[in-house]
């Protein structure tokens, strides 16, 4: 996994964390996209354990908002499953970064047609 990767994932744990608890809905979609992008289920369980330690920054712009928006749902799409989880985690991160559910799933129908076409 490339270390960007790894980056967006710990922020995805953070994120998931915010609200002082990652419920069972975000840690079956973590640990699917762990397990999926070869991230050792102790590395992952550490990392969960270190969530409140980890200092994420919402980006200040749009441009970057959207990139990791992006990022998140790419990483999650990664092994051509886009289970209900991963949506309902996307959802909520994207939420967290100001987007609407109605441009979160916009970004995800266009992601997912420009991926189909690859």
């Amino acid at each position: 996994m490339l270390n960007v990767q790894v980056e967006h994932f710990r922020n995805l744990i953070s994120l998931a964390a915010a609200d002082g608890k990652i419920d069972d809905v975000e840690m079956v979609a973590l640990s699917k996209i762990a397990f999926d992008n070869g991230i050792p289920l102790d590395r992952l369980n550490l990392m969960i354990e270190r969530a409140s330690e980890y200092v994420y920054l919402i980006p200040q712009n749009q441009e970057d908002k959207h990139q990791q928006l992006e990022d998140m749902i790419k990483l999650a799409m990664l092994d051509g499953d886009f289970a209900n989880a991963e949506r309902e985690l996307i959802n909520l991160v994207g939420g967290r970064l100001g987007f609407s559910s109605t441009e979160i799933e916009e970004k995800i129908d266009t992601i997912s047609q420009s991926s189909d076409n690859n």
